[in-house]
């Protein structure tokens, strides 16, 4: 019975973290030089808000180097930054509740991922969103916040986020 649970448990961790389409490697900057090793990098990457025509974030994560991140037996790291940017007209597709999720990832093998929740700041018609890492038994306080004011674009005005709040 416990080798049934621990392989169900197990089967769980190793499911994606979300059904939402893989972020977009930009590019990776080296930070820490290893000689036998892989080398430690900061990854940039690419989502648009699933929800949002016209949005995109940029966020960093750092990726650990040496033999253990190599293999993804390493603990990454907390940190994270975000900047999200208006391409195109905003189109918002649905309702949505103040800390909703646009992207969850995993970033440890059991306890660790990191999200970007979406929220409106419905005075001043600004989507903002914040990009967080998490532990399942502890919480992160790393974090990082980017807003995207709701913009005219060529002739075409912009929805107000107020009114997509559940």
């Amino acid at each position: 019975m416990k080798l049934l649970l621990l392989a169900v448990c197990l089967a769980l961790f190793a499911l994606p973290a979300a059904a939402q389409d893989d972020p977009d490697l930009i590019f990776k900057k080296s930070t820490v030089w290893r000689f036998l090793s892989p080398d430690a990098k900061l990854a940039v990457y690419a989502i648009d808000d699933p929800l949002v025509d016209g949005v995109t974030c940029h966020f960093t994560l750092p990726e650990i180097g040496g033999w253990k991140g190599w293999a993804g037996l390493a603990e990454e790291a907390s940190d994270v930054s975000i900047a999200c940017r208006q391409y195109g007209p905003i189109k918002i597709k649905g309702k949505f509740e103040q800390g909703a999720e646009a992207f969850r990832e995993r970033r440890s093998f059991f306890f660790k991922k990191v999200q970007i929740v979406r929220g409106c700041d419905a005075k001043r018609n600004v989507l903002v969103y914040l990009a967080y890492t998490d532990k399942l038994i502890e919480g992160s306080p790393k974090n990082s916040t980017s807003s995207v004011p709701i913009m005219p674009w060529g002739a075409e005005q912009g929805p107000r986020c107020a009114d997509y709040l559940e």
